[in-house]
């Protein structure tokens, strides 16, 4: 009995399943902003420590204080290069709170003091060593930024609210990433950064152009708040059960987040605001299901 033949370009046929992984855009890998100059930073304390041991009390203390000293320092420029490359990579960004890196310039200079103490108990020639020390930290590190950028003309209380809205939405997407790395499930990778790489673009709007900032803001905390929140139960029951019912509806919530967050976004754009908030209405109810 003859059969019907069905192919790709047959008449009538059926359009081929889509592969979510073609729409997704591959970032360029991303490099370590600490990098292996800032670890080796960690290794010199330790030695000089055990080297004080058998050189008496006074000694080991001034070594075990230089140790600290330094580790401190060291642990202070990875956050400082960890810090400096998130502002880097936002148009608007404020200044980081705390100067890491100039902080641990200045701890490197006292812990090497101290060392340069312990190996010859001169004060001047400790200072010199330190001061040197600290004037190469800062030739081969750099300094902390010292001013937002992307903010000007804005008062203190906007440039908070825009600082507060991207910070929560990138935590949110990271926390979320977090939890499906952990399961190594490559077609959940692909649906989530499906879905992150358009909030990515709602986030760098944002950054751009705060004017929406009320609508934006409640853009993200219904779709990035309640996304979270349904990623962290879902990892919780996945992890335990291993329900292929429960996983296929997670892949199917975050397509139809994906889908719907694209939707929106164009409304947003063209600053449709009684589309936009009779969708994020839908989409709280969805969501709350």
């Amino acid at each position: 009995m003859a059969q019907k033949f069905d192919g790709e370009f047959s008449p009538r046929a059926k359009p081929p399943p889509s592969d979510p992984a073609k729409h997704i855009k591959f970032e360029q890998p991303k490099v370590d902003p600490v990098g292996a100059r800032a670890n080796m930073l960690f290794i010199p304390a330790i030695p000089m420590l055990f080297m004080a041991l058998n050189d008496g009390a006074v000694t080991m203390f001034i070594a075990l204080i230089a140790t600290a000293v330094l580790t401190l320092a060291a642990w202070l420029l990875r956050g400082g290069l960890q810090a400096e490359a998130a502002f880097s990579n936002r148009k608007t960004a404020q200044r980081p709170a705390i100067p890491r890196k100039i902080f641990a310039s200045i701890l490197t200079g006292v812990g090497i003091s101290f060392a340069a103490y312990k190996t010859e108990p001169e004060l001047l020639a400790s200072i010199l060593y330190g001061t040197t020390a600290l004037s190469l930290h800062i030739a081969a590190f750099g300094s902390d930024p010292l001013k937002s950028k992307g903010l000007e003309g804005k008062n203190t209380f906007q440039r908070e609210r825009v600082a507060r809205t991207v910070d929560k939405a990138e935590a949110y997407l990271k926390e979320m990433s977090d939890v499906i790395l952990i399961m190594s499930d490559h077609q959940l990778e692909v649906h989530l950064k499906n879905f992150q790489s358009v909030a990515c673009e709602l986030i760098r709007a944002v950054e751009e152009d705060p004017r929406d900032l009320i609508a934006a803001r409640k853009y993200l905390s219904v779709y990035l708040k309640s996304a979270h929140e349904a990623t962290s139960k879902f990892g919780s029951v996945y992890n335990r059960t291993r329900d292929e019912k429960v996983r296929d509806d997670y892949a199917a919530l975050l397509e139809d987040l994906h889908q719907s967050f694209r939707a929106i976004n164009q409304k947003l754009l063209l600053e449709d605001q009684s589309e936009l908030n009779l969708e994020i209405d839908v989409l709280r109810d969805r969501l709350k299901r």
